[in-house]
C-alpha cells in the first residue's frame, strides 16, 4: 500500500505558529523533503523532531521527485516543508503533488501559515475576491503582460517582493494601475518588526523611497474601482458610432431591445432616440 504524501505549513516568521499536527506528522513521517534543510534543521531542533531529511527545490524538483513518488510508493509517508509557510504557494510543491496525483498516491495537505492570506487579512483592503500573483516575473516583456492584465483586474491584488526591490516595483505599479490606487505595504509578518503601511501606490513608493524597508514584503493592492470601470468603458465606445456600440452589446449575447437601453444609458439619452437614430438610419439605406 502507498504512503502519503503531506505538505506541512511551517511558521513565517513566529514559531509560535506551528501547530501540534504539524510537528506530530514530521515526527511520524519517514521522511522530510525540505526546500532547504540547512534551514529546516533549525526549526525541527526546536521542536525536538529527529526525522531524516532530504532536500526538495526548484532545481531538483523533478529528479527528486521521482525518487519521492518512488518511497511513497513503497510505502513511506513523506512530509514536504519549505523555508516559511505552505508548500506549494510560491514555494515548491506543486510539481510533486502533481506527480502523486498520477501515481495515485494520498495527497493531504497539514494547514498553517501563509503569507499572502495574512496579508490580505490585515490590510484594510477588501477580502472577498482577490488574484494572488505571487513575484512578478523578471523577464521584461512577461512582465509588461502581467501588469497590463493587472491593470483591468477588478479584485484586491497580492504580490510578492524582495525589499530591495519594493521602491522600484511600486513606481512600476503607480505608473501601470495609477498612482491613486490603494496599497497597503505588509513586512516581517508575524515578527517581532511586524509593520502595515498603507497609502497610494505614489505616495508609498515616496516613502519606501526615502525609508528603505527591511524583511520580505506583501503587497496588497486595491482593484479598479467602480468609477475606474466606468471610466475605461465610457474611453471604449465614446469614438464609436451607435451602430458600433449597439454591436458591441450585441457581440456579447444581449437582445436588441436591450443593446439599446444599454447604448442610451452608456450615452446618457433616453432610449426612444437611440430607437429613433436607429429607424432613421434604417430608412436612409
Amino acid at each position: 500500500m502507498a504512503g502519503t504524501l503531506y505538505l506541512c505549513a511551517t511558521p513565517i516568521g513566529n514559531l509560535e505558529d506551528m501547530t501540534f499536527r504539524a510537528v506530530r506528522v514530521l515526527q511520524e513521517v519517514d521522511v522530510i523533503a525540505a526546500e532547504d534543510t540547512r534551514n529546516s534543521i533549525k526549526l525541527l531542533n526546536h521542536f525536538d523532531i529527529h526525522t531524516p531529511m532530504t532536500s526538495y527545490h526548484e532545481y531538483n524538483k523533478y529528479e527528486k521527485g521521482r525518487k519521492l513518488v518512488e518511497r511513497l510508493l513503497s510505502g513511506e509517508d513523506v512530509a514536504l516543508i519549505t523555508d516559511a509557510g505552505t508548500p506549494g504557494i510560491s514555494d515548491p510543491g506543486e510539481e510533486l503533488v502533481r506527480m502523486c496525483h498520477e501515481a495515485g498516491i494520498c495527497v493531504t495537505a497539514v494547514p498553517g501559515a501563509a503569507a499572502c492570506i495574512t496579508a490580505l487579512t490585515i490590510s484594510g483592503l477588501p477580502t472577498r475576491r482577490f488574484a494572488f500573483e505571487a513575484f512578478l516575473p523578471t523577464e521584461k516583456k512577461e512582465r509588461e503582460q502581467v501588469l497590463s492584465a493587472l491593470g483591468q483586474e477588478q479584485r484586491t491584488i497580492v504580490l510578492y517582493e524582495a525589499p530591495h526591490r519594493l521602491v522600484k516595483t511600486l513606481a512600476l505599479l503607480a505608473e501601470c494601475l495609477g498612482g491613486d490606487r490603494r496599497v497597503s505595504v505588509c513586512r516581517e509578518l508575524t515578527k517581532r518588526h511586524e509593520s502595515v503601511y498603507s497609502s497610494t501606490l505614489s505616495e508609498t513608493a515616496a516613502h519606501y523611497e526615502s525609508s528603505p524597508p527591511k524583511g520580505e514584503c506583501v503587497l496588497v493592492i486595491e482593484g479598479m474601482s467602480r468609477e475606474e470601470i466606468l471610466a475605461k468603458e465610457r474611453e471604449q465606445w465614446e469614438h464609436m458610432t451607435v451602430e458600433e456600440h449597439m454591436e458591441l452589446y450585441l457581440s456579447q449575447g444581449m437582445d436588441r431591445k436591450e443593446a439599446m437601453k444599454k447604448t442610451a444609458s452608456d450615452r446618457g439619452v433616453p432610449k426612444r432616440e437611440i430607437y429613433r437614430y436607429l429607424e432613421e438610419k434604417k430608412k436612409q439605406e
